[in-house]
């Protein structure tokens, strides 16, 4: 219910107080501008007009009315707060849902990316380890071999590896004992395997020719011969050529070879000889009564090597072919087995293929030819820079030795 104030607002200057206090109430209340600003008043507004001005405003703000309307307007404030706030959100949302799998996606490759660094830092090398482990290992006890060719085994591979190694290895050692001709060659199984398969070849009496070229061994492999060509009596030929055995290698083979008495033909082409190694074989030659057949080919034995080799021939009945193609010799080397020549009874096939021999050797060698009383049917010289002048040199000493021997000689050019 209203009431009305006429009190004069010079007399009573609270109201102007109160009116004042009564519109920033019901501004804040509503939120929203209600309040209508009043007519204006002429410049000479009566005194009356100015208490009724104030009462006016009064009334209003303290009416039954006033206080419904202001009630209005917090609700009307409230629903629109209420309206407004997911539009407000709505944005924020989106921008999350868009960028939230981006940001997923880059902190995993970040991590992915940490994690390879601090394996890489952390985590050691595995062929550093392996190495590592292979120098601080001791050396096994058992024989690890492995079944293909370039595949030797170490002492750190898996068990079942070995077994399957081993039983390839049996499955060689039961050819030694079964069959007369077996060829290895290839199989790479280097030193510690020629260990494990030279026992078959003791006391042997069914291997004739046995080939183990190309097979990785070295001059300490070939102590797993020793004690076992002594006493093996069926073995014939033996073939190691292309292991790079080298002069020491030679050595050993000879010193084991010297007591021998079956093997007739030895094949060391490839093998990294040097002249050390040939004067070993000379050495062995003047001493071995058996051995038939000796090849050398493509091996750096030179002058020297030649000389010894000529200075067993002098003393060795036994030897048929010598075969020292793509070596070193020289003119050199061919004069000294052409003095070899005019002694020996019993050489048959000379190999001189690619030595650099040159015209002066194979004079020497004509001359040698000349004065031989053995029965050599075959003279390989070829790929040793000969000139045309030494054709006709060549037919009077083929026709020569055809008197000689009443057998034609096979010179191969």
């Amino acid at each position: 219910m209203a009431f009305t104030s006429t009190l004069s607002l010079y007399s009573h200057p609270q109201v102007r107080l109160r009116h004042q206090r009564l519109q920033s109430l019901a501004l804040t209340a509503a939120g929203v501008a209600q309040f209508a600003p009043l007519p204006a008043l002429s410049g000479r507004r009566t005194r009356s007009q100015r208490v009724r001005f104030g009462s006016v405003v009064v009334r209003a703000s303290s009416s039954v009315e006033g206080t419904r309307a202001r009630a209005t307007g917090s609700r009307r404030v409230y629903r629109q707060s209420q309206a407004n706030a997911p539009l407000s959100s709505a944005p924020v949302k989106q921008i999350a849902n868009f960028v939230a799998p981006f940001a997923a996606f880059f902190a995993l490759t970040l991590l992915t990316v940490i994690w390879k660094l601090v394996e890489k830092l952390l985590v050691p090398n595995p062929k550093q380890l392996k190495s590592s482990t292979v120098e601080s290992q001791p050396p096994s006890q058992g024989l690890k071999w492995s079944f293909a060719a370039g595949t030797n085994l170490l002492s750190q591979l898996g068990a079942k590896i070995e077994r399957q190694s081993k039983q390839k290895l049996n499955e060689f050692a039961r050819e030694l004992r079964s069959f007369p001709s077996i060829d290895m060659s290839g199989r790479n199984f280097g030193d510690e395997g020629l260990f494990f398969l030279a026992e078959s070849l003791a006391f042997n009496q069914t291997a004739e020719e046995v080939s183990f070229a190309a097979n990785g061994i070295t001059a300490a492999g070939l102590r797993a011969f020793d004690g076992v060509l002594q006493s093996n009596i069926t073995l014939k030929t033996l073939d190691l050529s292309g292991n790079l055995v080298g002069d020491e290698g030679a050595k050993c083979l000879c010193d084991i070879l010297v007591n021998n008495s079956s093997i007739e033909k030895l094949q060391l082409n490839s093998a990294d000889l040097g002249d050390e190694g040939a004067k070993a074989i000379a050495e062995m030659l003047k001493k071995n009564s058996c051995l038939r057949v000796l090849e050398l080919n493509n091996n750096m034995i030179e002058y020297s090597g030649f000389s010894s080799l000529a200075g067993a021939l002098l003393e060795n009945n036994s030897i048929r072919n010598i075969h020292l193609n793509g070596n070193y010799g020289g003119a050199l080397g061919a004069n000294a087995l052409a003095k070899a020549l005019e002694s020996n009874k019993s050489l048959r096939e000379l190999h001189l293929h690619g030595n650099s021999i040159g015209d002066e050797g194979i004079r020497s060698l004509m001359t040698g030819l000349s004065s031989h009383k053995g029965k050599l049917t075959l003279l390989d010289i070829g790929n040793n820079s000969l000139t045309a002048k030494l054709q006709s040199a060549l037919a009077d000493a083929r026709d020569h030795v055809l008197e000689m021997t009443e057998k034609e000689i096979n010179i191969f050019l």
